[in-house]
C-alpha cells in the first residue's frame, strides 16, 4: 500500500515537473485560433500548384524540407486598440525567449518586421515572420519543416516566383490587408 501511494505521488510529481508552463508560439496559436479578431490559417506546400518535374534537384531538395506555415493574424480596428497591444506585447515576450534567434529585423517604433529560427544554422525547424502595423494588426507566420537551412529558404524563394500560389487558401488573409 505505502509503495503504491509512494509510486502515484512520485508519478504525479514528475508530471508536474515535466509539464511546460512557458509559454510558446504553439500554444499562443492554439489559444487564439478561435477569437473574433484572429484569423488563423494552415497552408501546405500544395497551395504551390508546382510541376515538380521541371524543379531542378535543388529546388526538389528545398520544396522537401518544407511542411506547412501556419499564420495567425490579429485585424486591429479603433474598437481593439489596447487588446491589440496586448496581444502583440505577448507575441514580442515570446520570442524573445532565446530558443528564436532572430536573424533580421525592419522598422522602428511601433511598425516594422522580425524574421527569427528555432534550430541551428544547417538543421532549422522553424522560421518566424512577425509583422505589425497599429492601423492595420499583426501576423505571425510559422514555416515548419525538416532540415531546413538558409540556402533551402532562398531556392524556396526562386520556387515561389514559378509558382501558381492558390489565392483561394489565403482568403483570409486578404480580408485583414483592406
Amino acid at each position: 500500500m505505502k509503495v503504491s501511494v509512494f509510486t502515484s505521488a512520485l508519478i504525479a510529481l514528475l508530471t508536474l515537473i515535466s509539464c511546460n508552463s512557458e509559454p510558446s508560439l504553439q500554444k499562443y496559436f492554439v489559444e487564439n485560433t478561435e477569437k473574433k479578431d484572429f484569423i488563423a490559417l494552415d497552408v501546405s506546400s500544395n497551395i504551390l500548384n508546382l510541376d515538380k518535374a521541371q524543379l531542378s534537384a535543388e529546388q526538389n531538395e528545398a520544396l522537401k524540407s518544407f511542411d506547412k506555415m501556419n499564420i495567425l493574424a490579429f485585424k486591429a480596428n479603433d474598437k481593439n486598440q489596447a487588446e491589440f497591444e496586448t496581444e502583440r506585447a505577448k507575441v514580442k515576450d515570446i520570442l524573445k525567449n532565446p530558443k528564436y534567434q532572430q536573424l533580421m529585423k525592419v522598422g522602428s517604433g511601433k511598425d516594422g518586421a522580425s524574421i527569427s529560427y528555432v534550430g541551428t544554422d544547417e538543421n532549422i525547424e522553424e522560421f518566424v515572420v512577425f509583422a505589425n502595423r497599429k492601423e492595420n494588426g499583426f501576423a505571425v507566420v510559422r514555416v515548419l519543416g525538416k532540415n531546413m537551412n538558409p540556402n533551402n529558404i532562398m531556392t524556396l524563394m526562386s520556387v515561389l516566383q514559378k509558382s501558381n500560389i492558390n489565392m483561394d487558401q489565403l482568403k483570409p488573409l486578404q480580408e485583414l490587408m483592406k
